[in-house]
């Protein structure tokens, strides 16, 4: 079982993260410079890595047992991270104009490259 102290905390960052996200876009403005852009990415990737940690925390307690799931926190932490870098990779090749199809690949590729790097060395 997933200790709840840990989900809770989870969540509480989360809902912090999107109160920064949120404060971020309301109030900074993007024409200020490059620092403005960097705390906008910085915001939206921990709001990111959250999420996608908690989904799929979710999705693998769904799927195993809970001793199983336990074990594997570590795993959809890592999963979260990577996911919000890939995301924060195609809205930053985006923003210069610089996105289209195979370089939106070439970056999911990197990214499972690494994930499977990863799973590689826990065995």
């Amino acid at each position: 079982m997933i200790p709840r102290g840990y989900l809770w905390t989870l969540r509480i960052l989360n809902l912090l993260s999107i109160a920064a996200l949120g404060y971020v876009i309301v109030y900074v403005d993007p024409g200020d410079g490059t620092w403005t852009k960097a705390v906008f990415y910085s915001a939206l990737f921990v709001c990111l890595a959250l999420f996608f940690n908690l989904v799929l925390l979710r999705l693998r307690s769904r799927k195993m047992e809970g001793s199983l799931v336990a074990g594997n926190m570590a795993l959809s932490f890592r999963q979260g991270i990577l996911l919000s870098v890939l995301v924060i990779a195609l809205l930053v090749l985006q923003s210069f104009r610089m996105l289209v199809w195979w370089d939106g690949l070439l970056a999911a590729g990197g990214i499972f490259i690494v994930e499977f790097y990863f799973l590689s060395r826990a065995q």
